[in-house]
């Protein structure tokens, strides 16, 4: 972007970096992407008990939408992932974690708001390494014995004795450090790449508006159509982050439960 300089002594086009997903606190300790995640839990509660309020069985739009929401994280991820026998305990759990993250990424494109908070990678990594990781070996241990878990874990069965030397370290680096790594690092990657894309076209777009001359100026529409076309990509990639998250999840836990450990 620095191609976009017009002169060695003009204005000078400062490309966005991961410098400006450090927000100041608004107030105290407090900064925009914690308030974002306490509005996110807010809205998704009130969404779900004013469309449950007043069940109806032939359902209105608001009613509807809610009922095929849950429908999907039931049916589409939780019962898909898990298993018919055991996923019934696990619905509230993988639709909030779909919901959760699907508000907090979508947040990226509303105005005012415009910050997507999974670009902050505590977030999901708070749901990864204190939820979902602790759950899915919880319940597998639960099921199996520790031992028994473990075993099945660390020694797949079928595999040739010396070839443990090199699987087992294998399954431990993957199962107890990966897994909740990469679960937290896609959704995270997704979100800050796309943001800073964004980020790119629209203040490129501006710059050469405003000090760009002749054609320059011409070229911050096209800048601006590529932001817009960008936006419209990244609305469907903050969807399936969301879906892959709760996917993945559920992944995990069908695994851990599954008959043949």
């Amino acid at each position: 972007m620095r191609a976009l300089w017009l002169a060695a002594d003009g204005p000078k086009f400062e490309p966005p970096s991961a410098d400006d997903f450090n927000l100041p606190p608004i107030f105290g300790d407090v900064t925009k992407p914690m308030l974002l995640v306490v509005l996110s839990v807010v809205l998704i509660a009130a969404f779900f008990l004013l469309a449950s309020r007043r069940m109806k069985v032939v359902p209105g739009k608001f009613q509807y939408l809610a009922e095929s929401i849950y429908d999907f994280g039931r049916n589409n991820i939780a019962r898909e992932q898990i298993g018919s026998k055991d996923f019934m305990p696990f619905v509230p759990l993988i639709l909030a974690m779909f919901t959760f993250v699907l508000v907090n990424n979508i947040f990226g494109l509303i105005p005012i708001l415009q910050f997507p908070t999974m670009s902050h990678i505590g977030f999901p990594v708070a749901i990864s390494v204190l939820i979902v990781y602790p759950l899915y070996h919880g319940v597998g241990i639960k099921r199996h014995g520790l031992g028994k878990y473990l075993k099945k874990e660390l020694f797949p069965p079928g595999a040739p004795a010396p070839i443990y030397l090199l699987l087992t370290p294998i399954e431990i680096f993957t199962k107890f450090l990966m897994n909740p790594i990469t679960l937290a690092i896609r959704v995270f990657a997704a979100m800050f790449a796309g943001h800073l894309i964004l980020m790119v076209f629209t203040l490129a777009g501006e710059f050469l508006l405003v000090h760009g001359e002749g054609i320059l100026k011409g070229v911050s529409v096209v800048s601006w159509a590529f932001a817009i076309a960008m936006t419209m990509l990244e609305a469907l990639i903050m969807v399936i982050q969301a879906y892959i998250f709760a996917l993945l999840a559920a992944n995990y836990i069908g695994r851990a439960l599954a008959e043949d450990h």
